[in-house]
């Protein structure tokens, strides 16, 4: 490593711990490196590199799924999940929990957004979870850890992100790639919440299974909001329409359920609910422009070639290969959110993954797997903190509690990562 890259890491990691935001970290890493390298017209080429980095039609599709999730997080639709995953399986014993992680799944795949639904879903069952029983901390625990089922159930806005970087990598195939994956997150997290709850006695099964919702009225007030999801997938795998364009049919049926359906959102909350769209949208995409800038100096400079020349050094067992760049992932996650990890790693070990024969749908559900891990660990952890927040409690305290989710999604990545049937599957029958 030359001595302006050392200064990059130096400069990244001295910003990270001075919490900088990771915007900004970014930007001024990719600056100061690109001055040290005595670049010309340094400012211009950065500038540049920012627009181009967002200049793209497929990113529209951020903005839309954003919007859409705001509108249903204010439209009644996290109280008619929850109704219906308590139908099915709120009898189930510790079923607030199984229901809790049932929802998220559920929330997530038609929001995109983890933080949407945990603070939907939180807001309502972690009080409740309290009130029958059930530990805080745990309940902050299961909820943080299912909402990022969402990020791998499609629709998902990081799938999005990552099928830009990787270049031909169809959108369609990513979102089939993820629903298994999703559901084996999933379903392990529920099992082990079952345990949890009957070794510890948390909940009241019996009170849980007198209030637990009649099956078709749940199912009745819930198909409207289920429906998105079946327009959304089965249009884009149809060929009906783009993933852009289906982000903007599921902005207008999320905003059809709630003022006109459910009628849950007024007419004055809009105003709001666009507003806080555009703040999550602009921190997205500037987040994206930053690191697509310091991609190309990356590029530019070589790294990812040294970076694969490095591993292959090592071994050229893909095995051996594939658990290196989970560790360095797991690590990366730590310390940085997934849309700049996405966009700064993608580049430079997805090359190395294909030159081992590793489809790149396939490294692709590896890498949002892996870095689903890291929106649950601090001190970055963003699905973390405000699973804390929502839920009242300290992040030590919860992260006590995640120690046995950690285990199991860490579980469910080596199988994910060593079985590549369970991401491909679906994508091969489609094609």
């Amino acid at each position: 490593m030359n001595q302006e890259m050392a200064l990059m890491l130096l400069t990244f990691v001295a910003l990270l711990c001075l919490r900088v935001p990771i915007a900004y970290v970014l930007g001024m890493t990719t600056l100061l490196t690109a001055y040290a390298l005595g670049y010309s017209n340094i400012t211009t080429t950065i500038a540049s590199d920012l627009a181009n980095g967002i200049n793209s039609f497929a990113l529209l599709a951020i903005p839309f799924f954003i919007l859409a999730g705001e509108l249903m997080g204010s439209g009644g639709l996290s109280r008619r999940l929850i109704n219906f995953a308590n139908a099915i399986v709120g009898r189930i014993p510790g079923g607030l929990a199984i229901v809790n992680t049932f929802t998220c799944m559920l929330f997530g795949a038609i929001s995109g957004s983890a933080v949407a639904a945990i603070s939907s879903i939180g807001g309502t069952l972690i009080p409740e979870m309290k009130q029958k029983g059930y530990e805080r901390n745990f309940s902050i625990a299961i909820t943080s850890a299912s909402a990022t089922t969402g990020l791998l159930i499609p629709p998902s806005n990081i799938m999005i992100v990552y099928a830009l970087v990787a270049g031909n990598v169809s959108v369609a195939s990513l979102f089939l790639a993820g629903i298994l994956p999703g559901i084996l997150i999933g379903t392990l997290l529920m099992l082990v919440a079952f345990f949890i709850c009957k070794n510890q006695g948390f909940g009241k099964t019996e009170g849980e299974a007198e209030q637990a919702t009649a099956l078709w009225p749940a199912i009745a007030g819930a198909i409207p909001s289920l429906i998105l999801v079946i327009v959304v997938l089965g249009g884009i795998l149809g060929g009906i329409f783009t993933a852009t364009e289906a982000s903007a049919i599921a902005v207008l049926w999320a905003f059809l359920l709630g003022v006109v359906v459910y009628r849950e959102i007024q007419p004055n909350q809009l105003i709001q609910i666009v507003l806080s769209a555009a703040r999550t949208t602009a921190i997205v995409l500037f987040l994206v422009a930053c690191s697509f800038a310091m991609s190309r100096l990356l590029t530019h400079e070589q790294v990812p070639q040294q970076v694969s020349s490095a591993l292959l050094a090592l071994s050229e067992n893909p095995l051996i290969i594939l658990l290196i760049i989970n560790i360095t992932l797991l690590a990366v996650g730590v310390f940085m959110d997934m849309t700049p990890a996405v966009l700064i790693f993608t580049p430079i070990f997805l090359p190395i993954a294909i030159s081992l024969g590793i489809d790149p749908v396939h490294f692709g559900i590896i890498m949002i797997t892996n870095l689903c891990i890291g929106l649950l660990t601090p001190p970055v952890g963003t699905c973390l903190f405000v699973g804390a927040g929502v839920g009242g409690s300290d992040i030590l305290k919860v992260s006590k509690a995640m120690l046995p989710f950690y285990l199991v999604m860490i579980l469910a990545l080596l199988v994910i990562t060593y079985y590549a049937p369970i991401s491909l599957k679906l994508p091969a029958l489609i094609q």
